[in-house]
């Protein structure tokens, strides 16, 4: 049984110490062959730098690395080429000086490394420089690797003035890439973030962004394939389908993958956990969500243009592109109707659903130790059922809002506000939630499902809907013949909000009779 490579970055070290490894070379086969220049954004966690890594070793002429992998067979070993590794993965820079300072440092690796003095001060001139002399003691074109390119700005979003300085300082850096075009034989960038070619790469316009070519999809993450052949012995006694859920889902239009990270953890401990989640967080992006009034649960089934799926700029960031780019919706389908191309956009597993809704639940409240009593209290009312607690408990919640906190955290206007507690709640628990749950003869707000339970519910804000209308909506369209099967309990709620007093105003509810 081999090693789980937990955090093993550095493909030199993962294969020397006996670590597990997902064969990926075959993708650096085809790249290095077809192209020159690439880029490719993947969220954070994902394997981006082993596969740098890896194509620096192959670069290097490594071969005894490769050994019973695709790339032992197809690859020029009697050609080694210089590698400069750019990497601004590690630490923080909180200023221009810090960015400058650890940029200096890369530089000075390198030229200690491969023996090169330089004359020159500015940072631009002398990676140009590394390059060409690189080129002139080797007689080789040199490979160029940028890892977590984008870290610097998104390590400063929340700062936009700061954020701008760092963007156009780390333009200046890669704008010497295109120009040293004789120098270099291949090229690849890496990043959570698309940052636009105007504004970040200037005139190096003829990368090759892969993050959406299904050719290459699974280039970094893991397959449902490589789970179960090369991780197969530590798969027994494991709920493959539970573990689907879990953890896969991840998507570029190509084949679903499992965020290494997550699964990797999952497998050596075998308790299911939010391993990835647990690893960064989203305070950024529910600060965008509440500015922008989002309703929270059409975060489930989003549907995107172009321009939420693509670049943006560092005064242009939309809460969905960068919940998208950072891993916390994937893509789930795609068309294309003329030059128009529409993704529907969901979360890609439990694990990312429940962990976000908690973490923009745990925004909204102010009481967070009564908000995690009150998420046990709501999973017993729902498992009894006891929905008469339920009202009680949404009741005492809201109750405890105090009204300047309500305006500041208001989403969607009134009811998106309420809903969106009801969604997280339910979310945060791990259970089956569909907002807008699409039927023949409407959208049902929002259902519920726990094991032969399914609770339907339907959200009004009281002015010009009558007491009562709630439950008659969901009665009167029949919402519930959805869901009517023998051995199912279907429960219809009807949530009506008084706006003034902030809290619930009526909760309807009656058990459909669905047959034995």
């Amino acid at each position: 049984m081999k090693k789980l490579p937990i955090g093993i970055q550095t493909f030199e070290n993962l294969i020397r110490e006996g670590y597990a490894y997902v064969d990926k070379t075959s993708f650096i086969s085809t790249l290095c062959n077809e192209g020159k220049y690439y880029f490719l954004s993947r969220p954070r966690r994902f394997g981006k730098s082993l596969l740098l890594s890896t194509i620096k070793a192959a670069f290097q002429g490594k071969r005894e690395l490769f050994q019973g992998l695709h790339l032992e067979r197809n690859w020029d070993w009697e050609t080694i080429h210089p590698v400069v590794h750019v990497s601004f993965g590690s630490g923080v820079a909180r200023n221009l000086d810090e960015l400058k300072e650890a940029f200096s440092y890369l530089l000075d690796c390198h030229a200690k490394t491969f023996a090169i003095h330089s004359a020159y001060t500015d940072l631009r001139i002398r990676f140009a420089e590394l390059i060409q002399v690189l080129h002139e003691k080797t007689g080789r074109q040199v490979v160029v690797l940028v890892d977590e390119y984008d870290k610097p700005i998104l390590d400063n979003i929340d700062n936009r003035d700061l954020a701008r300085e760092v963007r156009d300082e780390l333009k200046n850096y890669y704008s010497v890439i295109k120009d040293l075009d004789p120098y270099i034989r291949f090229v690849f960038i890496t990043g959570v973030s698309k940052f636009s070619k105007v504004s970040l790469f200037s005139g190096l316009n003829n990368l090759n962004d892969i993050t959406l070519d299904k050719r290459h999809s699974a280039i970094c993450g893991y397959t449902q394939e490589d789970l179960e052949t090369v991780f197969a012995d530590r798969l027994h006694g494991v709920d493959l389908d539970q573990v689907r859920q879990w953890y896969n889902g991840y998507n570029w239009l190509g084949r679903e993958v499992y965020n290494p990270f997550g699964i990797l953890l999952y497998l050596d401990s075998r308790e299911f956990r939010p391993y990835w989640f647990e690893t960064g967080t989203p305070s950024f992006l529910v600060k965008l969500l509440q500015q922008g009034r989002y309703d929270i649960a059409a975060l489930e089934d989003l549907f995107a243009g172009e321009e939420i799926v693509g670049s943006f700029e560092v005064d242009g960031i939309t809460a969905e592109t960068l919940l998208f780019q950072a891993g916390y919706l994937t893509i789930r389908g795609f068309s294309q109707i003329g030059a128009f191309r529409e993704y529907r956009l969901g979360y890609p597993n439990m694990e990312v659903k429940a962990s976000l809704s908690n973490a923009i639940l745990t925004q909204l409240v102010q009481d967070r130790l009564a908000k995690t009593r009150i998420q046990a209290a709501v999973l017993k009312a729902l498992a009894e059922p006891d929905l008469d607690e339920l009202r009680s408990l949404f009741h005492a919640f809201f109750d405890s809002i105090p009204a300047d906190w309500y305006r500041k955290n208001r989403l969607a206007g009134y009811e998106g506000y309420y809903s969106s507690i009801f969604y997280c709640y339910f979310a945060a628990l791990g259970l089956e939630v569909i907002p807008e749950d699409a039927f023949s003869r409407g959208r049902i707000d929002l259902t519920v499902k726990l094991d032969d339970h399914v609770f339907i519910f339907e959200f009004k804000v009281l002015g010009s809907n009558a007491p009562g209308s709630a439950l008659a909506q969901i009665k009167r369209k029949g919402y519930a013949d959805k869901y009517t099967a023998p051995g199912i309990k279907v429960y219809l709620v009807g949530v009506e909000f008084e706006p003034e007093e902030r809290n619930i105003a009526g909760f309807d509810w009656e058990q459909v009779a669905t047959g034995l």
